[in-house]
């Protein structure tokens, strides 16, 4: 079956474009003028993955991609935005989304970009098992994307729940900073290297109840995960 793709880009000629050219790619994509339309229109489990404007009327990207959140945890998400100043990608990032790229951009671009995070995702999953993780008092169900401690459960992003695979998988040693970011995120520019930072603090925020689980920072060098 065909990858579904929501766009949601208030500008007809650009998202009819795009539209055409990745139904050409062979994925089937919706197209939204507008956010509140794409959110009425959104259930989790019709889409595998979100293009979302950032500047679109009645609904902004950011706040469309917080309520698909809510709705769909794992789903990925890539930002299309005119906007490149740090706050504003960062803030797209906070948002939960694994990719953004700047408007003008070529078709080939967004394409490989979206072939990426196709391949770590099903990667992920062609890695995981049935067996639980034990992170000190937590439960890692990577396979479903959740952190469980004693009765409260978090569902994780794609992107928080990679990054804490690869911690795991690399526990109580030290996870190269580079390797970690082009293992998740391809590139280890700057502006993704400052989204990596942003996943790490929430993955702390998640892990703090078990004062034995410890995220530490190792300077030069990455992050070790004691558990």
């Amino acid at each position: 079956m065909n990858k579904r793709i929501m766009l949601a880009e208030d500008d007809s000629n650009l998202g009819t474009l795009l539209r055409n050219y990745l139904d050409a790619k062979n994925y089937e994509t919706t197209l939204f003028m507008t956010g509140r339309l794409a959110l009425e229109t959104f259930s989790a489990g019709l889409f595998d993955l979100c293009i979302l404007d950032i500047m679109m009327p009645e609904m902004d990207g950011l706040a469309l991609a917080r309520a698909v959140r809510n709705l769909d945890p794992g789903i990925p998400i890539i930002f299309l935005t005119a906007k490149n100043q740090e706050d504003d990608i960062i803030e797209g990032f906070k948002t939960g989304a694994d990719d953004y790229i700047t408007k003008p951009f070529y078709m080939e671009e967004l394409l490989y970009r979206i072939e990426a995070i196709f391949r770590r995702t099903t990667g992920a999953i062609n890695r995981k098992n049935e067996e639980f993780n034990h992170i000190g008092g937590y439960i890692f169900d990577n396979k479903r994307q959740l952190l469980t401690f004693k009765d409260q459960q978090i569902s994780l992003t794609t992107k928080e729940s990679e990054l804490l695979d690869l911690l795991f998988q690399h526990k109580n040693e030290i996870l190269e900073r580079n390797y970690a970011l082009k293992s998740i995120w391809i590139d280890d520019n700057y502006f993704n290297a400052r989204s990596m930072d942003v996943y790490i603090t929430r993955l702390r925020k998640y892990l703090k109840k078990d004062p034995a689980v410890k995220i530490l920072n190792i300077h030069g060098r990455g992050y070790r995960l004691i558990c």
